[in-house]
């Protein structure tokens, strides 16, 4: 585990991923144990969609939307092709993702992930298969496309591979840390 203090510069690789067709595999149950609900939110509020990235991301140094105008933020958010699933389990959001049809034929998971009380209980693939296949069902999709980076969960890059998206760049990139944060996995 490396450990990193606030206001530290570290480079970390960012790799892009891309599906050119929808997956062969339909929609799967929801793991054994487990009772949520996948719900859609119609033009959320910033403060929710900051909540939730907050929740998901503290453990992966997703600061950068908070460096974002919030009038931007909800521009984005209030967009039809833009939209915020979250998976509710036990009274309590479990993860969320967000797919960005704004650019024509291309759906992007935008942001994807569980909150760290839900990582391991069989949900992340499930959610995430939900996520493509609802990406797949928006209008005029010809393809999906999602990035994620050494920061991010140490599964990210081969759970997105293992569902289908292929990797098609990867860069260095750097940034000075917000707050203090471990990582489990190598950043470069």
């Amino acid at each position: 585990m490396q450990s990193f203090r606030a206001g530290e510069r570290v480079e970390y690789r960012v790799t892009w991923l891309e599906m050119a067709q929808r997956p062969r595999f339909g929609w799967a149950p929801m793991p054994v144990g487990q009772e949520a609900a996948l719900l859609k939110a119609d033009a959320p509020p910033v403060w929710y969609f900051l909540a939730l990235y907050d929740a998901v991301g503290q453990d992966y140094a997703w600061t950068d939307k908070h460096d974002t105008p919030r009038a931007e933020l909800s521009g984005w958010l209030s967009e039809p092709a833009v939209r915020l699933y979250t998976l509710m389990g036990r009274g309590w959001p479990q993860g969320f993702f967000v797919l960005d049809g704004r650019t024509e034929g291309v759906c992007d998971l935008a942001y994807f992930g569980l909150v760290p009380q839900a990582i391991g209980k069989g949900l992340g693939a499930w959610l995430l298969q939900a996520a493509i296949l609802t990406g797949w069902d928006m209008p005029d999709v010809q393809k999906m496309t999602v990035n994620t980076c050494t920061l991010d969960h140490p599964r990210a890059l081969i759970r997105y591979q293992r569902f289908g998206f292929e990797p098609v760049r990867s860069e260095v990139h750097a940034r000075v840390l917000t707050r203090d944060q471990s990582f489990h996995q190598p950043l470069m």
